[in-house]
């Protein structure tokens, strides 16, 4: 095909053209992808696309003594405790089974007296656990059965202690020194657990942990006094603090206790008025 001279100036115009007026339109494009208004879900959109989750789909999570049922069962239950009930305090040991020791721990009867004076119970008894039982909770539900108690404190106190060297260690190089400079830098950190225990129901309605902490010093010879008087003197400064705490978590229990028929016909009665 054959241009004339004015031809040909036209067509290389029109190439010259052509890649702007693509760029004008791409550039068109983007301005209008970009005024493009933002998805906008309601409050009850958003609900309905994700209601609330109430069950536990995790299977392995499942495998156990409560089946799921009885699980939503428990949970949906009123937590209170109920008017006029006895309570006993156990000392226990590691998983929670009846401590045969010698009792000369003072907490429990510090507990004890503490419920007692509350007005929340009718008794509140230190109970003893030399009384033939079977381990476990099984043995606890027995001394409670004999005790004729409804629920139980179940009482244990465990220490962590690490012993460093101080100053005085540098005396440790003479005889003496070692057996009288107190070198040896005693840390104990311990923990007081009161556990309240529905015998009834086998749930378990509180625990209240008490951390405490305390150092000293001592020779070699008399590091294994010293850490046992340091224990001894904790757990005497911690117990009505704990007993404090035990009293404020069963009076927001007995707080959340369900109205009986009487007080419901007065409440009623006082309404009509």
């Amino acid at each position: 095909m054959k241009l004339d001279a004015a031809g040909g100036s036209t067509l290389a115009r029109m190439n010259r053209l052509l890649p702007i007026a693509m760029l004008a339109a791409g550039c068109s494009s983007m301005t209008r992808s970009a005024e493009l208004a933002p998805l906008v879900f309601t409050a009850e959109e958003t609900k309905q696309a994700a209601p609330v989750l109430t069950n536990d789909h995790f299977a392995r999570d499942q495998i156990g003594g409560v089946s799921e049922d009885h699980l939503k069962e428990i949970l949906a239950a009123p937590v209170f405790l109920e008017e006029g009930a006895r309570l006993g305090v156990v000392p226990v040991v590691v998983r929670y089974a009846p401590d045969e020791a010698v009792p000369t721990t003072a907490v429990p009867a510090e507990l004890v007296t503490a419920l007692e004076e509350s007005g929340m119970f009718e008794m509140a008894s230190e109970i003893s656990t030399e009384w033939p039982t079977d381990r476990g909770l099984p043995g606890l539900r027995e001394l409670a059965a004999r005790y004729r108690s409804e629920y139980l404190v179940l009482y244990r106190h465990r220490f962590v202690e690490e012993v460093n060297h101080n100053g005085w260690a540098a005396g440790y190089a003479t005889v003496i020194g070692a057996l009288f400079f107190p070198g040896q830098q005693l840390e104990s950190n311990g923990v007081l657990e009161a556990t309240l225990y529905d015998v009834k129901t086998g749930t378990i309605l509180f625990t209240v942990n008490e951390r405490i902490a305390a150092t000293d010093s001592a020779a070699p010879t008399t590091q294994s006094r010293r850490s046992t008087e340091l224990q001894k003197k904790m757990l005497a400064e911690a117990a009505p603090r704990l007993a404090e705490r035990v009293v404020s978590k069963c009076r927001r229990l007995a707080a959340a206790r369900p109205a009986s028929n009487a007080a419901r016909a007065a409440s009623a009665i006082t309404s009509g008025r």
